[in-house]
């Protein structure tokens, strides 16, 4: 196939996402290999590239362009959504016209990819609060990415050079998560997270569970037995099924370096858990990833930043690693 196409959405106008992706469209090297073409405002871009000092975008495309022949598009270019006018929101604040202007672009990029009109998607990021405020429930991308796909199984990965986690539970409360757990869904992670680390390493792979209490729950000492109940039921029934997994092991000593170099992937309980030690070690290289879609959705593992917006400084490692992997999956 030729150069795979993938979409990267803006992210909200009033973060960090249209300055990592000004610099992601003047990028060289990567668009040696893909094309990006961002779903954003180019309003916005040009703004923003304004005040920071860098080239505008070279190619913006209009939508009735990107309809007439979308696999026409070969180098590096914004598609114009117009979404949002430069005088309706101020970078670094939260605002209800960016939270429904990313939602937009989002949809337009899932549309585009179940259409077959790129070959996948990497995400900037969205301000939840800005999102709640345009009045969109979705805590987040990969419940916005699951609802319209239609997924029936889906899950949140977090993949680096240093660590990969896999999410049982997500954008909850910690008194929600014992009652999300389920032996089914910890084994619908399991399972996803197996087949997509074996299609990114290549070869077999070998899993670890950590549990959900402080010292995995030291034989019911703490909690309410959810390692034996719930945790364990869905490890076997994994081996059974020929996955190599270690656990339930206490998450204060699962990530220790010995460990990390053994284990191609941890299924974490709930957000933090996998979260905390990824980004300690790999906050500027890690990548998510949505898993059980129809289509490949990659993403910047880092919020708006807006204390730092448009300001030049954002560091847009995340981003690149993010579509670069996305352009890997496509091609495999």
């Amino acid at each position: 196939m030729s150069r795979p196409q993938i979409a990267v959405t803006m992210g909200d106008p009033a973060g960090v996402g249209p300055e990592v992706c000004l610099q992601l469209l003047h990028n060289e090297k990567i668009a040696s290999v893909l094309t990006p073409i961002i779903f954003g405002d180019a309003g916005v871009l040009n703004a923003c590239a304004d005040k920071i000092g860098v080239a505008s975008p070279r190619r913006v495309l209009t939508q009735q362009e990107w309809a007439a022949d979308p696999r026409a598009v070969q180098t590096p270019a914004i598609l114009d959504l117009q979404a949002i006018e430069l005088d309706q929101f101020k970078p670094g604040e939260v605002n209800a016209k960016t939270g429904r202007a990313g939602y937009t672009y989002i949809r337009a990029a899932i549309r585009a990819a179940l259409a077959n009109e790129i070959d996948g998607i990497t995400t900037a990021p969205i301000n939840k609060e800005a999102l709640r405020a345009a009045g969109v429930n979705h805590p987040g991308h990969t419940e916005i990415f699951a609802e319209e796909c239609g997924a029936e199984r889906q899950c949140m990965m977090l993949t680096s050079d240093e660590l990969t986690c896999a999410f049982v539970t997500v954008h909850v409360g910690y008194h929600e998560v014992p009652e999300l757990l389920s032996a089914e869904r910890i084994l619908e992670v399991i399972e996803l997270s197996a087949a997509a680390m074996t299609h990114i390493r290549g070869r077999e792979v070998k899993l670890l569970a950590c549990g959900l209490n402080p010292h995995a729950g030291e034989h019911g000492l703490f909690g309410n037995r959810e390692e034996e109940n719930i945790i364990e039921p869905a490890l076997e029934q994994a081996r059974a099924k020929g996955i190599d997994i270690v656990g339930p092991l206490p998450p204060d000593t699962a990530f220790l370096p010995a460990r990390r170099r053994e284990i191609d992937c941890f299924i974490c309980m709930y957000h933090d858990q996998g979260h905390i030690p990824l980004k300690a070690l790999a906050f500027d290289k890690a990548i998510n990833c949505t898993l059980g879609l129809p289509i490949i959705r990659t993403s910047v593992d880092h919020g708006t930043a807006c204390d730092i917006a448009w300001q030049g400084t954002a560091n847009p490692g995340s981003l690149f690693e993010a579509v670069q992997l996305a352009g890997r999956m496509a091609t495999d």
